[in-house]
């Protein structure tokens, strides 16, 4: 091997990365100690960040329709401050909705309850007259309360010493919460203040440390990353919206109670992919189930028919198109993020596959559109 300017400086960078590889994987826990605080340390930027990509969607539409020259040095801070009040509004309007529906739930819950009690006990009685063998095992069960008691008032003892350090770690992570919500929020106007400048910066900075071609390529990812997440969001919304409508709609139409709350409930839960609205209806069945155990089990009779249409029709059309993602590689991602990560991993990983999707396309189309050309020369010079 000729050993000339170029493959000296490969080799330089192969011993580089080799010696840096075998000190990280000597010291791997200490490096991942310094990740794990260098992460709490941005976290409240990186909230920032998001909460600023998540802005920017309704931000966008405002900056549309508004009736400001686009010259104007107030357009940006107006649209910016009408986002706010969108967003806000939203909130409060469905906490005005769901809050008197609770408050009447909760009184509901008041009555039913004992009711509910009673008919379970008087099946009770019923079951055991007719079998007096399940009665007589039940009589058989000794208990010792003793020992249970004597474990209680151990556990207290012991718990009681934690409870004031407990209570004050618990007012400290709410007010660390809170100041890293609060930087969040501020970092993220900023950054929507100024997302042009931001973006021709990290234009110029890129376009100075990395080839053109790198730098072309990335810009390219990132503007097919941002567009997707953005449509995204907007799929997801608007699939949650009509999901909670059909519930109330169908609800409504057969006399259900808690039809607005189950609703709104759903309409929320459903933001988390495919699998969020089973907390809505975990929820409102045990409501019905107060209630009248018939209704119960009709919720929940409607409840997979409308799921089964929604994820089978709505979602993969509203969301998968959106995303430019086939209905089957949505339940994968969706799957895959949700073993990952949990909620937030359903949430990250079909823009993520969109965009790897759409990466992987492209370069198998470019391959193979190659591939065809050179078996044509080849053809033409036989």
């Amino acid at each position: 091997m000729e050993l000339n300017d170029n493959t000296i400086k490969k080799i330089r960078w192969l011993i580089v990365f080799t010696v840096v590889a075998v000190v990280a994987g000597i010291n791997y826990r200490s490096l991942f100690a310094l990740l794990v605080r260098v992460v709490g340390i941005i976290t409240p930027f990186l909230l920032g960040g998001v909460l600023a990509f998540v802005l920017n969607v309704p931000m966008r539409a405002i900056e549309r329709i508004l009736p400001v020259k686009k010259e104007s040095q107030f357009r940006r801070p107006l649209s910016l401050c009408l986002t706010f009040l969108f967003v806000i509004g939203i909130l409060l309007l469905v906490t005005f909705v769901v809050i008197p529906q609770l408050f009447d739930t909760v009184l509901n819950l008041q009555y039913s309850l004992p009711v509910f009690w009673n008919d379970v006990k008087q099946g009770a009685e019923k079951l055991f007259s007719q079998y007096p063998e399940i009665a007589d095992y039940i009589n058989n069960i000794q208990i010792d309360w003793k020992s249970y008691i004597e474990r209680i008032v151990q556990f207290l003892s012991v718990g009681a010493g934690t409870v004031l350090s407990s209570t004050l770690s618990a007012a400290l992570s709410i007010i660390s919460g809170v100041t890293t919500f609060a930087i969040g929020v501020v970092f993220a106007v900023y950054i929507l203040l100024q997302k042009e400048n931001l973006s021709r910066q990290m234009k110029k900075l890129m376009k100075a440390f990395l080839p053109d071609q790198a730098s072309q390529r990335i810009s390219e990812i990132l503007s097919l990353s941002g567009r997707t997440f953005s449509n995204f969001l907007t799929g997801q919304c608007v699939e949650a919206v009509i999901l909670g409508s059909m519930f109330f709609i169908t609800l409504s139409i057969l006399r259900l109670p808690y039809a607005l709350l189950i609703g709104v409930l759903i309409a929320f839960t459903a933001l988390i992919p495919m699998f969020g609205a089973f907390i809505g209806c975990a929820i409102g069945a045990f409501l019905m189930l107060m209630v009248k155990p018939f209704d119960a089990a009709l919720f929940l009779i409607i409840f997979f028919v409308l799921q089964q249409i929604e994820g089978n029709l709505i979602y993969p059309h509203v969301v998968g198109n959106s995303v430019g993602l086939p209905a089957i590689w949505v339940l994968v991602a969706v799957t895959i993020g949700g073993s990952a990560m949990g909620i937030v991993g359903m949430l990250i990983f079909i823009p993520l596959s969109s965009v790897l999707y759409a990466i992987l396309k492209e370069t198998v189309n470019k391959r193979i559109r190659i591939r065809e050309r050179e078996k044509r020369k080849r053809t033409v010079k036989q």
